[in-house]
């Protein structure tokens, strides 16, 4: 992901440079050619398959930083007039970086070259993006797990809708971020006795990041099978997906139906089964569950019932009911620290599952509580399969240029609001937006990006202003924690939240911040190479870091002098 944000940065260095004034001859034929190799990066980053030129990604990124610092550096010496010859900024200076980035890309075609019809088109029946395989078939599907507070409400609005008047066949859809219980709702609502009664016909089929059509087919036909009592699961191997298909609208032909789609990612995906579906009027529902609100507006343009975070007394409840069991009252003097700790989770059900999963596992005493609220982001750390991992399919699920978006909430203290409009400025000046096609500004390109974040329920629009444009956001404290895990492994961002200890070795970042409440000037530059350019400073400095900053020579200062210094 870092790559295709260097990537983008240098295309965006190139792109709003006056070129045709300063550069000719040689040298603007040597740019011309790193925008070349920029734009196959970005294309192939893009739309190749995840994972396959991973190994050279670290490549990418060092080689398009690199290209990026001397362009941005000569382009700047030049309109300072030190290093001005007859308007030609001497070729030479580009000619290693080229000749870097040139050999870079002959190595990614050779990748590419042995798997090309991978390239620009996803083949098969698979139609989404799987990108980590070390989350592979982690979803919404470990909410069932938890006994959820608070969801009555919900419960009873759904089935409302699922047994509606209408004789038309109608699809309901849920949304909310990961591990919100999307899923759990939607498995009450399925095993809700007047739901079992109104219906002829019951199936459940999960989705998920890794669709494949044959297998969500032959769940649905066992599905019906079961509610039928007829099954010919033996003949179901012999058949092809359209013979599949059409019994499966064989069977649903006639009876009243509801079918739980669960866990669905892309309208592509709702448009290759939506087809098996037949409406005959007679009352059937789909039920579907999704983190992207675009999909449910898809499949069905009525507004989609979204969850909510839990209240603190519904979260309680939950945590008290999973550590000691519904027939026993927890002991008095643990009640404010369990609160605190349910508040710190934040209302989200996922949440609360890892910490109760922790909490049964230590004392049942005051100091033990308080300990884990002490550690309450280690804790959910050290659980990255059953926590940060569910949230984590949903960013790997992002495209490519919604990514740095994304990671750079890291670089905000825990609950900083955030004003929208320096957010916009910030990813323009960091590079992550580009001029679209449709002749959209930065800030217009921008604001899409947002609102796309905001839908796939990654980014929290706290504050709206009467127009409905979003004021302030920010971001739930466990997908920022996921943020600061991934920014760290991939050398996105470092951020400092206590007071370090001074390494042997700086950091190869581009990207500091400092969220701890005071931090001196002198530590904060030794941490910080030549190569920093963005600096997002929330502590309470003894003096002003720019002077300092200018004689270290570091590259915001002739660059991008982005410099946040916003305090606690």
């Amino acid at each position: 992901m870092e790559a295709y944000s260097a990537v983008i940065s240098l295309l965006q260095s190139l792109d709003k440079r006056n070129f045709h004034e300063l550069f000719h001859g040689h040298t603007a034929e040597m740019l011309d050619s790193l925008r070349a190799i920029a734009e196959y990066f970005q294309k192939v980053l893009d739309e190749f398959e995840p994972g396959k030129i991973k190994s050279l990604e670290e490549n990418i990124r060092v080689a398009a930083s690199e290209a990026e610092d001397v362009v941005e550096l000569k382009t700047h010496q030049i309109i300072k007039g030190s290093s001005w010859t007859f308007g030609i900024l001497q070729h030479q200076d580009l000619l290693p970086v080229v000749e870097k980035m040139d050999t870079i890309k002959k190595q990614v075609m050779e990748i590419v070259s042995h798997d090309a019809d991978q390239l620009l088109e996803l083949t098969g029946d698979s139609l989404i993006d799987t990108s980590s395989t070390s989350y592979a078939m982690l979803s919404d599907k470990l909410e069932d797990d938890h006994i959820v507070q608070g969801i009555d409400d919900d419960l009873e609005i759904i089935v409302k809708r699922l047994i509606g008047p209408s004789s038309d066949l109608e699809i309901v859809t849920i949304t909310g971020m990961g591990g919100i219980g999307k899923t759990t709702l939607a498995r009450k609502a399925y095993d809700h006795l007047p739901i079992r009664y109104h219906f002829d016909i019951l199936a459940w089929v999960t989705i998920s990041q890794e669709f494949r059509n044959r297998k969500v087919l032959l769940e649905a036909l066992h599905c019906i099978s079961k509610s039928t009592g007829r099954s010919n699961a033996k003949d179901y191997n012999e058949m092809d997906e359209n013979e599949l298909a059409d019994l499966v609208q064989k069977k649903l032909k006639g009876p009243r139906y509801l079918v739980v789609v669960d866990d669905i990612w892309s309208t592509n995906v709702w448009d290759s089964i939506s087809g098996i579906f037949p409406n005959y009027k007679n009352g059937s529902r789909i039920l579907l569950t999704t983190r992207e609100t675009e999909v449910a507006m898809y499949a069905n343009t009525c507004s989609p019932h979204e969850m909510s975070l839990l209240s603190l007394d519904n979260g309680w409840r939950l945590l008290c009911d999973k550590v000691f069991g519904r027939k026993y009252e927890h002991p008095p003097e643990l009640d404010e620290i369990g609160k605190e700790i349910v508040e710190k989770c934040q209302g989200l059900p996922l949440t609360i599952s890892v910490i109760v999963g922790h909490l049964s596992k230590v004392a049942r005493t005051l100091e033990g509580w308080k300990d884990v609220s002490r550690n309450l982001s280690e804790i959910i750390a050290s659980h990255p399969n059953q926590c940060l991992g569910v949230l984590g399919l949903s960013y790997h699920h992002l495209p490519n240029r919604l990514k740095p978006c994304f990671l750079s909430m890291s670089s905000f203290p825990e609950d900083f609001q955030v004003d929208t409009r320096r957010l916009i400025q910030l990813w323009i000046a960091e590079g992550f937006i580009r001029i679209s096609e449709n002749g959209k500004s930065l800030e217009e390109v921008a604001i899409d990006y947002l609102e796309d974040l905001i839908s796939r329920n990654l980014i929290q629009a706290r504050k709206r202003r009467f127009n409905g444009d979003i004021k302030v956001c920010g971001i739930h404290d466990l997908l920022r924690e996921f943020c600061l895990i991934e920014s760290k492994m991939t050398k996105f961002m470092h951020v400092e939240r206590t007071h370090p200890t001074i390494p042997t070795q700086k950091h190869n970042v581009r990207r500091f911040s400092f969220q701890t409440k005071f931090y001196s000037v002198e530590d904060c530059c030794k941490l910080l190479p030549p190569v920093a350019r963005s600096i997002y400073l929330f502590s309470h400095l003894d003096q002003p870091l720019e002077p300092h900053i200018k004689i270290l020579g570091i590259l915001p200062i002739y660059r991008r002098n982005l410099i946040v210094d916003t305090q606690f």
